[in-house]
């Protein structure tokens, strides 16, 4: 389903025209559609709905608590990297046994807080991390369920900065060294070794790099049990790809075709992450036109929304479509500008020379696909309060998240006794 489309010449979230929640909100502001969370859930639901399979969604994509709510309500757990994603997990309804904790730097704090709330597992990710969990969990009197997340040295092809299967990487257990690890977690009192995990990169639009690293996880269960040790599940992170700018990705189907064709036998219970396939397309950035500005070589539309509202652009040279909230009509013509916000950085650009029909100071427009890595991602640079969420649900919708005002924002600094 496309949650966002044009009717009568507006373009609408669900059953709202996103010109009433700009005037009622105020602009930049997010806004999330129920019903197309909703829908990407179920899919993954349907797809493996023939394997011993359970979906954590991967709160990092966005954890706005209406969110995860309504992913907990279907059904999904939630994969968590700090301990503060697990508390909004866990005050979006989220039961701490649905839990799993994955992450590079887990602090022996956040390891008490996770053995405290009873998570249904820890992700390690090297030796040092695994005697560290052995430690804490000994201190409490406890045993960690745990699974080795292994890097198995492929490359996902995809950005590389959201890379992390390759061996230069800093993710992961070397998959060179993790039976003798593995056989040494079966030995340590504070953990309880269940099985594998593996998360190769994100925004993957090839099988073949997930088909490669599900298959190095099977060889290795096999020779994990061939020297009598027990695994019992493999969590096989997350990753699919979105389309951006309508180039093709991969099909849940597919995904689980290749589930199944290299570890659905191992008679394991299996885990998947999902995070920015469900949330992306379900998201936009909805701004205002502040200026339209003639440069000596180019034309800039300056708009409301900044890098600190949406970073992706300037981090990752990432692609949004951009769109009109009155839709152009069939003969307008097309010039290409840049697009870029107030901030006072050049790196503050949303789109560079696109093609894109004439708008005009106070006009509305939409970042598509920004549904993950949006809202998720902002800050408060050049202190700029951070945009309003907003969730529509038919023909009606909430504020999810305010807009801070700037007493609050401010009133957090403190000035020292001596000034």
């Amino acid at each position: 389903m496309n949650p966002f489309h044009h009717k009568d010449g507006e373009l609408y979230a669900e059953d709202v025209p996103l010109r009433r929640i700009a005037e009622d909100v105020g602009t930049p502001c997010y806004v999330y559609s129920s019903a197309a969370i909703t829908e990407r859930y179920q899919r993954y639901a349907t797809s493996l709905s023939g394997l011993n399979a359970r979906i954590y969604y991967s709160v990092k994509a966005n954890s706005n608590q209406a969110v995860i709510a309504t992913l907990g309500r279907l059904g999904a757990g939630a994969d968590v990297v700090s301990v503060g994603e697990m508390y909004r997990a866990l005050k979006a309804g989220i039961a701490a046994k649905d839990i799993v904790f994955a992450g590079v730097g887990k602090t022996r704090d956040e390891m008490v807080a996770a053995l405290q709330a009873g998570i249904h597992q820890f992700n390690v990710e090297s030796r040092g991390e695994l005697l560290t969990l052995n430690e804490t969990a000994v201190s409490l009197g406890k045993r960690a369920p745990t699974v080795l997340r292994i890097n198995p040295d492929v490359d996902a092809k995809t950005h590389a900065k959201i890379s992390t299967g390759k061996a230069e990487n800093k993710f992961g257990i070397d998959i060179a060294h993790a039976a003798e690890i593995y056989a040494e977690a079966a030995s340590l009192p504070g953990i309880e070794i269940i099985g594998l995990a593996c998360h190769i990169g994100s925004q993957l639009l090839d099988i073949a790099p997930y088909r490669s690293a599900f298959a190095k996880l099977a060889d290795l269960t096999r020779q994990l049990r061939g020297s009598g040790l027990t695994v019992g599940r493999i969590d096989l992170g997350g990753g699919i790809g979105v389309s951006y700018r309508g180039e093709q990705t991969i099909s849940i189907d597919d995904y689980t075709t290749a589930v199944m064709e290299t570890v659905g036998n191992l008679g394991v219970q299996l885990e998947m992450e999902p995070g920015r396939s469900i949330v992306a397309d379900a998201g936009l950035l909805l701004a205002k036109v502040i200026n339209v500005k003639e440069g000596v070589s180019r034309k800039f539309v300056i708009v409301d929304a900044a890098m600190n509202d949406l970073i992706r652009p300037a981090l990752y040279e990432a692609y949004h479509e951009i769109l009109p909230i009155r839709a152009p009509g069939d003969d307008a013509r097309v010039e290409r500008v840049d697009v870029v916000g107030p901030i006072c950085e050049s790196g503050d650009l949303f789109a560079e020379q696109r093609p894109m029909p004439p708008v005009s100071p106070g006009d509305l427009v939409a970042f598509c696909t920004a549904g993950a890595y949006g809202a998720v991602m902002a800050s408060t640079y050049n202190t700029r309060p951070i945009a309003p969420e907003v969730m529509v649900k038919g023909g009606e919708y909430q504020v999810v998240r305010p807009r801070l005002s700037y007493d609050t924002m401010i009133g957090q600094d403190v000035v020292p006794s001596w000034l």
